[in-house]
């Protein structure tokens, strides 16, 4: 089947995060099909053409998607061509910029490269699951550089920021509402939070991805109306950028509030590849606009220069009535070739 072909069978298999299986089976025989040797841990594939000497590369994009959100008007699973654009829930996130990636690969394997090449296909992106590109990046070959396939307008993010979820707790004392006692958590923590809210503005800015962003999104506290509350929980959705790793930017919240803080995970760094990496110029002689990511990707999990780079727009993934353009698709082939064979 052809690249549209392929992009609409997995638009009409559904794909969640760690439910990828029958989408994983259905590119897994397309790979075989188009004669790849391909390798599989969990819902992960991938496949290596080899060079006797030079770089290797790593092509990536992911299988899976969202759940759908209430508002779309047409069925999620269907892919629904109208005119250029395709409909379908994963279409723009991040189908469009596998199947280009798997186009290329399947081109280059009938040219002599003077790189290994590998294309990585990988499992649950959306929730950053240890069962996704995590657990293959072992298997692999060390890696020089990386092609992330996200949806970018194919300009080449050059960097992108990293992600850190704290969940905080304020402890009060408990008393009745009517009386003059106890110490209200609730009030502890709006204190707690008004100082995370402002932190950022005592932070280092970054010229390509702006300034640390903290925002709590969660609060929790209270049994019933008439009793001070002792405890108060509340999340801070924390995104960083590359001056800072997320262990520092845990210290930095810890130092500045009473509230007890503690960390989901540390794993999920912000990424930067620098202007002057020979793919980049490479770009910029293309016409290519580097810029910085606010989204987060795969990358976060990259410990070599990577950037990311894919047909379609971040602003339609994670909506209703997702689609790529067709053209989209086949300008990012066409990209991508002059990447890796010119």
């Amino acid at each position: 089947m052809d690249h549209i072909e392929l992009l609409s069978k997995l638009i009409e298999t559904p794909r969640y995060s760690r439910e990828e299986t029958a989408a994983a089976n259905i590119l897994e025989a397309c790979m075989k099909e188009r004669g790849l040797s391909t390798q599989r841990q969990g819902n992960n594939l991938w496949s290596i053409s080899p060079a006797t000497s030079g770089p290797t590369v790593l092509l990536n994009a992911h299988i899976d998607t969202v759940h759908p959100v209430s508002a779309w008007t047409r069925d999620p699973h269907k892919a629904t061509l109208e005119g250029d654009k395709l409909y379908g829930l994963g279409s723009n996130d991040d189908g469009g910029s596998l199947v280009s990636l798997l186009e290329v690969f399947c081109r280059c394997q009938k040219k002599s490269l003077p790189y290994t090449l590998i294309l990585l296909i990988s499992a649950e992106e959306e929730v950053s699951g240890k069962g996704g590109i995590e657990s293959v990046l072992p298997l692999l070959p060390p890696i020089d550089f990386a092609i992330v396939g996200e949806p970018t307008g194919m300009q080449p993010a050059i960097a992108e920021k990293g992600l850190m979820v704290l969940d905080i707790t304020a402890h009060g004392k408990a008393g009745h509402a009517a009386r003059n006692e106890g110490v209200n958590a609730i009030d502890l923590a709006i204190e707690d939070i008004e100082t995370i809210r402002r932190l950022p503005a005592q932070l280092k800015s970054s010229p390509l991805l702006g300034p640390v962003k903290m925002t709590t999104t969660i609060i929790h506290a209270g049994t019933q109306h008439n009793v001070i509350p002792d405890e108060c929980t509340f999340t801070v959705d924390v995104r960083s950028n590359e001056l800072y790793d997320n262990k520092a930017l845990f210290d930095i919240v810890s130092s500045h509030i009473n509230s007890e803080a503690k960390a989901r995970s540390f794993r999920l760094s912000s990424s930067s590849i620098e202007e002057t990496h020979p793919l980049v110029q490479k770009l910029l002689k293309m016409g290519k606009k580097p810029f910085g990511s606010p989204t987060l990707s795969d990358q976060a999990l990259m410990r070599f220069p990577s950037l990311k780079m894919g047909p379609g727009e971040s602003s339609r993934s994670h909506t209703a009535d997702e689609f790529i353009k067709l053209a989209e698709i086949e300008d990012a082939i066409a990209t991508y070739q002059s990447i890796l064979l010119d």
